[in-house]
């Protein structure tokens, strides 16, 4: 880990950390737009077991990264959360018609 030399270049940093994240948010958001169109139902769009199974997983990938597994999981099921809800929207559009 790089050490800084003032709190101006260390919150520069955690700008930029900022933006990759925002830009990789959106990416993710911009996939699972693209998913809805390969499920049937909303009990697929939901996946249940998917959940469980992403949530493990970053849970074990923030051991690995030495930060807080509660903290990580907690940030991703609130995301997932929400991003389900996009993807039963345009699950539900796409069978509008």
């Amino acid at each position: 880990m790089q050490k800084y030399n003032s709190l101006e270049d260390i919150r520069d940093q955690i700008d930029k950390v900022d933006e990759n994240l925002v830009e990789l948010i959106a990416k993710r958001s911009h996939l699972l737009r693209q998913v809805a169109s390969f499920k049937h139902s909303l009990d697929e769009v939901k996946a249940q077991d998917r959940i469980d199974f992403i949530l493990q997983r970053v849970r074990q990938l923030a051991i690995s990264h030495e930060i807080s597994p509660n903290l990580v999981s907690e940030l991703f099921e609130f995301m997932i959360d929400r991003m389900s809800e996009v993807e039963i929207e345009e699950f539900r559009n796409r069978n509008a018609f």
